[in-house]
């Protein structure tokens, strides 16, 4: 079986991380395969909205450390040049897609499996989901975009002590941090994720995705510079045919029919 499952239905591209023995810890191959979809998902307008979930009861136990070498000698540059291809472009792959990203977490989403979820626009949460840094108890300086991801989130306080002590984060704990949008039950999360994604499916996609690149970069611009960007964003959005539909719906006092152009 290939080792992330990925199927369109109803423009939602559901991705399936397929390592259930690993509890869906992320090869090199796996993640570049994650990155692939997402790209092209971008591009594709018969995709309006993305689900990453797992298979077998752990969402992503991080990244696959088992053919890792650390006997050999590194030159200088080798472990920075590996974050920044792997890692670190799986966390841009998901900021970067111009449709919205839901995680349904599963289960366990542990180190580059959390940066994972945290990265994702919106995040559902299965009752028996665990959030785990778990860099600090291996002897790692976080990666994956946590330390970037997290104060954002929860803020600097709460970031450091998830990323100090690496202690396991239940579900509702999360979301009462505000890591997780929705915590549901187990046999809940297929569902209310496809409820969610069809519902983003039939927005309109430019709107969002625009929606998306302001409120990302929001934490990293000036109140100019943020205030710039928005009025670009609404230059560039009232040329879609969405937009147009929207505007129309309004004055024709009916709901609007959003065809994500």
């Amino acid at each position: 079986m290939p080792a992330v499952l990925h199927a369109t239905a109803g423009q939602v591209l559901r991705l399936t991380l397929n390592r259930p023995e690993a509890l869906n810890a992320l090869t090199p191959d796996q993640r570049d395969e994650i990155v692939r979809l997402l790209s092209e998902a971008t591009a594709d307008p018969a995709v309006r909205a993305v689900v990453i979930t797992g298979s077998g009861r752990g969402f992503c136990a991080g990244a696959d450390l088992r053919g890792t070498r650390t006997s050999r000698e590194r030159l200088a540059g080798d472990v920075a040049r590996t974050l920044r291809t792997g890692a670190q472009r799986l966390i841009s792959a998901v900021l970067d897609c111009e449709k919205p990203v839901i995680a349904a977490v599963n289960g366990t989403a542990a180190g580059l499996g959390a940066q994972l979820a945290f990265a994702c626009d919106l995040v559902l949460a299965a009752e028996s989901a665990r959030f785990i840094e778990v860099f600090v108890r291996r002897g790692l300086v976080p990666d994956g975009g946590g330390a970037y991801l997290l104060p954002r989130l929860i803020g600097p306080q709460r970031a450091k002590e998830l990323m100090f002590f690496g202690d396991a984060l239940t579900a509702p704990d999360a979301e009462r941090l505000g890591l997780v949008n929705r915590v549901v039950r187990d046999e809940e999360l297929e569902k209310t994720a496809h409820a969610w994604a069809e519902r983003l499916a039939s927005g309109p996609t430019r709107a969002l995705a625009l929606t998306k690149q302001l409120v990302n970069a929001s934490l990293d611009s000036d109140r100019a510079a943020a205030f710039a960007a928005e009025a670009a964003a609404q230059e560039i959005n009232m040329t879609t045919a969405d937009a147009q539909e929207g505007v129309r719906s309004f004055v024709e006092r009916r709901s609007a029919e959003f065809e994500g152009r």
